[in-house]
């Protein structure tokens, strides 16, 4: 695992270890970074359920302004701290240890809207849906706002989300999917 571009470019990352987290691969995240290339630079970017922070990670080496990363494993956060110093991006993120719903509470109160919101629950949980309502409560995100939800591709994403959100795309892989969201008009 990498840095696929950027000023950060092939430095490699390392993850916690263990099965609690799966980084997204290189060449998934390579066609992830593809589709959003004209909403990077300059971007604020939240990463939930950051794990190694690859995500994050990969938006600041390609130019986004600050990323703020949420993860509760403290193996997490190491790991993050870690690639955060490797790739000397430091000066432009936060990482909050924590639970992603209190995380976001804490967000409400600094006044900082996100541009990007990254996502990777632990699969088959669920864990988006109180995610995004927290999302929404906050006064973290806007109206031009893109979420990018990582699951397993087996998993059946409902045409019925929590309030005020709507899918525009849903890009699939060999055993995972990115379900592309909108804030609803």
């Amino acid at each position: 695992m990498r840095v696929i571009a950027g000023s950060a470019r092939s430095v490699p990352l390392v993850a916690p270890e263990g099965r609690d987290t799966r980084p997204t691969t290189d060449r998934i995240k390579e066609t992830l970074f593809n589709i959003l290339q004209n909403d990077v630079r300059e971007a604020r970017v939240l990463d939930i359920f950051a794990g190694s922070g690859a995500l994050g990670i990969e938006a600041l080496s390609r130019g986004a302004e600050r990323a703020v990363f949420i993860d509760n494993s403290a193996k997490a956060v190491d790991c993050i701290l870690k690639n955060l110093q490797k790739t000397k991006l430091s000066d432009r993120a936060a990482v909050i240890k924590g639970d992603a719903l209190s995380a976001i509470g804490r967000l409400s109160g600094r006044d900082e809207q996100f541009d990007l919101v990254f996502m990777d629950p632990p699969y088959g949980e669920k864990l988006w849906s109180p995610v995004l309502t927290a999302l929404r409560a906050s006064q973290a995100i806007h109206g031009d706002t893109k979420i990018i939800i990582e699951e397993q591709l087996s998993e059946e994403f409902p045409d019925i989300l929590p309030e005020g959100f709507e899918k525009v795309r849903e890009k699939c892989y060999k055993n995972q999917k990115h379900v592309f969201l909108k804030i609803r008009g």
